[in-house]
């Protein structure tokens, strides 16, 4: 069976009857948040940043939410396969166990934990990162205002139903609530256009980097907010997912000529769902023109069924085998090996770049 899909924008899909896809020609690869979902992405990243793009020479913006960002800032990283793969290895091995008298894992204990992996993961290497010689880094945070500008037992909650009840309405209005802010390294301008939402650019730096990158990932509830990061706004930040699920931003094209006007979105669905709080929102999950410069690599969902429990890995396995670390281990490595296929079917498909095999998205 296929495992690979690939979608393509109007933009995306003449340029490669024109040009074809080389690696030359990306402009921008986004990363987005989804937890789990992305542990299938990691065959792809590994051949994409470790094969495909070291033939090429040319700058990329990388834009991360959450595990999106995790992943976009190890693409930075020296050796960057063999960081793509202690990624998957800690993500899938990551385990959490109540403290004595408790009777579940609280926030708090999460986010110790996690900013700990952050530091065994990227400590002594975060200049690596920042002054990549070809990659631009920016990670996506979702920063409270108002009621949600401090965490707060009583407020986050009243604040985030708020802001879901405005998001209904018009996401727009969730700029009311929470506002994007991006932290870029090399004092380098946004690869979108941020018109579409209440946006705040940051420069990212070594006294940053760590409180960003675990902002980004803070799912609120499941972790902290991380507070008042050095050179922002004060405040809390939460899991840049809140505001940019999937990144579906207004991508510019890029000022060196339209053979290199591509966005590569390797993806683990077709839909890329603007924020979180638009997941149950339907008519918000189809493509607009902010994605005709876009090529999407995600599983075909008929493949996603031969995999453990017939779906993608995803939060929900930390509640199925609560119980059963082992259990949730083997399936979600059993997920992430299957995945090998998507790498192999885009590399065969990248020798004869067909595009009659190419979907709308």
């Amino acid at each position: 069976m296929q495992a690979l899909h690939i979608h393509a924008g109007p933009k995306a899909l003449a340029h490669i009857r024109e040009h074809g896809l080389q690696p030359e020609h990306i402009a921008a690869i986004p990363g987005a948040a989804g937890g789990p979902k992305g542990l299938i992405l990691g065959p792809l990243d590994r051949f994409i940043f470790g094969d495909w793009l070291a033939q090429s020479e040319q700058t990329v913006d990388l834009v991360g939410a959450s595990i999106g960002a995790w992943r976009m800032a190890t693409a930075c990283l020296n050796d960057s396969v063999t960081a793509f793969e202690r990624l998957e290895r800690d993500y899938i091995h990551q385990h959490y166990e109540p403290l004595p008298g408790e009777k579940r894992v609280k926030a708090q204990q999460v986010s110790e934990a996690f900013g700990q992996s952050l530091q065994a993961f990227y400590g002594g290497r975060i200049q690596q990162v920042l002054n990549h010689p070809r990659y631009r880094l920016h990670i996506v945070t979702s920063h409270g205002r108002h009621i949600l500008h401090r965490e707060n037992s009583l407020a986050t909650p009243l604040g985030y139903a708020g802001a879901y009840l405005c998001n209904v309405l018009s996401r727009r209005a969730l700029g009311g609530w929470l506002e994007r802010v991006v932290f870029s390294a090399q004092d380098v301008e946004l690869p979108f256009d941020a018109q579409d939402f209440r946006t705040q650019s940051m420069a990212l730096n070594e006294g940053n980097f760590m409180a960003a990158l675990q902002a980004s990932c803070s799912i609120p509830f499941a972790l902290q907010a991380v507070h008042d990061i050095p050179g922002a706004p004060t405040g809390a930040y939460w899991d840049g997912g809140i505001t940019d699920y999937h990144l579906h931003l207004n991508w510019i094209a890029p000022e060196h000529g339209s053979d290199r006007a591509v966005v590569l979105y390797p993806h683990f669905q077709q839909n890329v769902v603007p924020g979180w709080l638009d997941k149950a929102l339907k008519w918000r999950h189809g493509a607009t023109a902010f994605l005709d410069n876009t090529i999407v690599l995600a599983p075909n969902p008929e493949w996603v069924l031969t995999l453990p429990n017939g779906k993608l890995p995803d939060r929900t396995d930390f509640m199925t085998y609560d119980h059963d670390w082992a259990g949730r281990v083997k399936v979600w490595t059993v997920a992430a090996r299957s995945s090998q296929q998507l790498a192999q079917e885009f590399e065969a498909w990248l020798a004869k770049p067909d595009p009659l095999q190419i979907r709308p998205l």
